[in-house]
């Protein structure tokens, strides 16, 4: 496949975990870089540890859950590169919250930031996409809602399922501008909390997964590298799951 050479991505809740993943593996291939995260001071400590001499990358400090800041960073963005070609609208927050505990304050906080921070974020990184008619547009969504389900985590697989109704809406608006929309649905991969889990569940998880181990960030990257690929054009309105098997065995 093509190198990204010259292309610009931004990626949103980029300083850590997935995101981080996602940013260093589009950073390989030669992609210009903006980690977009509200924690600005851990995306800037990223961006200088991973391109010191801040050439070819940059860092925001970017609530998704505002219209202000999505639009000021879409015109950093251009003003320092002139042109976005990927949008990884990887944002998230997955807190673990019974289904009777779950309260509207919390579940609205969480819509916020899955679902409303994806959908804005490719609105306002599809106009200068649709000014040049290319664009790749990727979400993260997930295997829970959309396929699984998880005690505790009702509203967090809404909010994924949620994305993919949104995506393939978007993936025919899109169309005709040259701009697809398509969205990777890891399983158990290997974040910072993983270790705050304690054994017995991070056990429980190795155990649902056939490959018999965790994910890392950077698998979940090459799978968004693939879907912003030039080579990737006449594929739109998709998923692409990247769990280790996680979801194919008919019982534990």
């Amino acid at each position: 496949m093509e190198r990204l050479d010259g292309q610009v991505a931004i990626v949103t809740g980029g300083a850590r975990g997935i995101g981080a993943g996602i940013v260093g593996v589009l950073r390989e291939e030669g992609a210009n870089v903006v980690v977009a995260d509200k924690d600005g001071r851990a995306a800037e400590e990223f961006v200088s540890s991973l391109d010191p001499g801040g050439a070819d990358a940059a860092a925001l400090a970017v609530d998704v859950t505002s219209r202000d800041d999505l639009a000021a960073l879409v015109a950093a963005t251009l003003e320092r590169w002139g042109r976005i070609d990927i949008l990884a609208a990887n944002a998230g927050i997955y807190p673990h919250i019974p289904f009777a505990e779950l309260d509207p304050e919390k579940f609205d906080e969480l819509i916020a930031i899955n679902v409303r921070g994806a959908v804005f974020a490719a609105q306002a990184c599809s106009e200068p996409m649709r000014s040049r008619r290319y664009g790749r547009i990727v979400l993260t969504s997930s295997i829970t809602g959309p396929i699984t389900g998880q005690a505790g985590y009702a509203h967090y697989g809404a909010s994924k399922a949620a994305m993919l109704g949104f995506m393939r809406s978007a993936a025919v608006e899109l169309a005709d501008a040259g701009v697809t929309v398509n969205a990777v649905l890891p399983g158990n991969v290997r974040t910072p909390g993983f270790g705050d889990l304690g054994e017995e569940h991070q056990r429980a998880m190795l155990a649902a997964i056939p490959l018999g181990v965790l994910g890392e960030p950077s698998d979940v990257g090459w799978a968004v590298r693939f879907l912003a690929s030039p080579e990737a054009r006449y594929i739109t309105g998709q998923t692409l799951v990247i769990d280790g098997g996680q979801v194919l065995p008919e019982s534990v």
